[in-house]
């Protein structure tokens, strides 16, 4: 049953990291080389989709490490996944109390209603989103090391 979770756990974590990393590097170049309200309109569109799932997706890779990591205390790599746990509540952190505010924002934003600063404002986002894509990419990189 351990192995199982170790390989849930660790697929729902990459699939995770898989998505922030084309976010950050794909889809956010290619909403900014759209016409201004075109990339705007579809930086409002994601944050409104994927700000509903990703929560979703950020606790429960959590939950599933902080398990793996009670689970298999007494196995090698404890130490891998309980680190892994850790940055992954520092994902979680960061989401909250930096990327969340901005998306909240930028989720509601029309080419009528958007703040003069809009652009600042999502590079601010952006900033802090490869930040957090490192820390997942670490988290990732523990649990697959952890596996072996």
């Amino acid at each position: 049953m351990l192995n199982a979770l170790e390989i849930v756990t660790t697929v729902i974590v990459g699939l995770m990291v898989g998505v922030e990393f084309s976010v950050a590097f794909i889809m956010n170049r290619i909403l900014d080389a759209l016409p201004e309200d075109a990339g705007q309109l579809g930086h409002a569109h994601g944050g409104r989709m994927l700000g509903a799932l990703m929560p979703f997706w950020y606790i429960g890779s959590l939950v599933l490490a902080a398990v793996w990591a009670v689970a298999g205390w007494q196995h090698d790599g404890a130490g891998l996944v309980v680190t892994a746990a850790g940055l992954l509540i520092v994902s979680v952190v960061m989401s909250v109390l930096l990327l969340v505010p901005i998306n909240n924002r930028n989720k509601t934003w029309t080419p009528e209603t958007r703040p003069a600063d809009w652009k600042q404002q999502l590079q601010r986002w952006n900033r802090y989103h490869y930040l957090r894509v490192a820390v997942i990419i670490a988290a990732f990189t523990l649990l697959v090391t952890a596996l072996a």
